[in-house]
C-alpha cells in the first residue's frame, strides 16, 4: 500500500511540475477590475507566471471546504464530546455500584463465577 500512495504522489509531482513547465508566461493578476480600482484609488496588481494562479487557486479552495466543513461538523463534533463524558460518567458510576457488590444467594454467585470462565 505504501508502495501504491509513493508511486500515485510520483505521478501526481510529475503531472504538477508538466502543468507548471507549460504555463510559465507571465499573466497580469489586479485586485480589482480597472475602472473599479481608479475609481477606489485601490489599483494593486502583478505580473505572475500562469502556473502560480493556477496552484493559487487550488490551493484557496481546498482552505475554503476545509474551513465551511470544520464550521458545519461543529455541532456533531460538540454531541460527541458530550456523548464521550456522558460515558465516562456512567462507567465511573457502574463501577462504583457494581464492583463491591457480592450476590446474597449462593447459588447466583456460583453462577457469575462460571460466566467469568467462559
Amino acid at each position: 500500500m505504501r508502495m501504491i500512495r509513493f508511486a500515485f504522489l510520483a505521478v501526481l509531482c510529475l503531472f504538477l511540475v508538466t502543468v507548471a513547465l507549460a504555463n510559465r508566461t507571465a499573466v497580469a493578476v489586479h485586485l480589482l477590475p480597472e475602472d473599479i480600482g481608479v475609481f477606489s484609488g485601490v489599483n494593486y496588481g502583478a505580473e505572475l507566471p500562469l502556473f502560480l494562479v493556477i496552484f493559487a487557486g487550488i490551493v484557496a479552495g481546498l482552505l475554503i471546504g476545509a474551513i465551511w466543513e470544520w464550521f458545519r461538523e461543529a455541532g456533531q463534533r460538540a454531541e460527541a464530546v458530550a456523548a464521550r463524558h456522558e460515558i465516562a460518567r456512567l462507567s465511573a458510576e457502574v463501577t462504583r455500584l457494581g464492583g463491591n457488590q457480592k450476590p446474597k444467594d449462593e447459588v447466583l454467585a456460583l453462577l457469575e463465577a462460571g460466566q467469568g470462565r467462559r
